[in-house]
């Protein structure tokens, strides 16, 4: 099974930034743990502050992959491009938030991509990518 994490913007700067929402642990260590837990299914990760290339890379992984596990971040809020790419491609998607967003500020409470996803999980820290892979694996 192949299986794709993207992450958006200024997720690269996990276990350095607001430990209080985000936590410690950066996300390479993470993730390291994480396709270990997995194997042997095959789990690739990117990560990009632009939101072309997360298009780019829905699109090039959208045909082919069995699962996509997307935390937009930011553009989760505010990309109807993201949830367009998301309704062009064949794979389907998990939407997942380290933090609760709806237990954090108003603007945070709603999801452009949530309608194009499978489900949303929120506010399990990064155990909420396992949650997701989890559900992959066993569906």
């Amino acid at each position: 099974m192949k299986l794709q994490i993207i992450n958006g913007p200024n997720l690269n700067l996990l276990g350095v930034r607001e430990e209080t929402i985000y936590g410690n642990r950066d996300f390479a260590t993470f993730f390291e743990g994480l396709s270990q837990r997995f194997a042997p299914h095959q789990v690739a990760y990117y990560q990009s502050n632009v939101e072309g290339e997360l298009i780019n890379k829905i699109h090039e992984v959208g045909f082919s992959f069995d699962g996509i596990i997307l935390n937009a971040g930011a553009y989760t809020h505010t990309s109807i491009a993201l949830h367009d790419a998301l309704a062009a491609i064949k794979t389907p998607a998990i939407e997942v938030h380290i933090s609760n967003i709806y237990a954090r500020e108003e603007f945070r409470h709603k999801s452009l991509i949530t309608s194009k996803c499978l489900g949303l999980i929120s506010g399990f820290g990064l155990e909420g990518y396992a949650m997701a892979l989890h559900y992959f694996v066993n569906r």
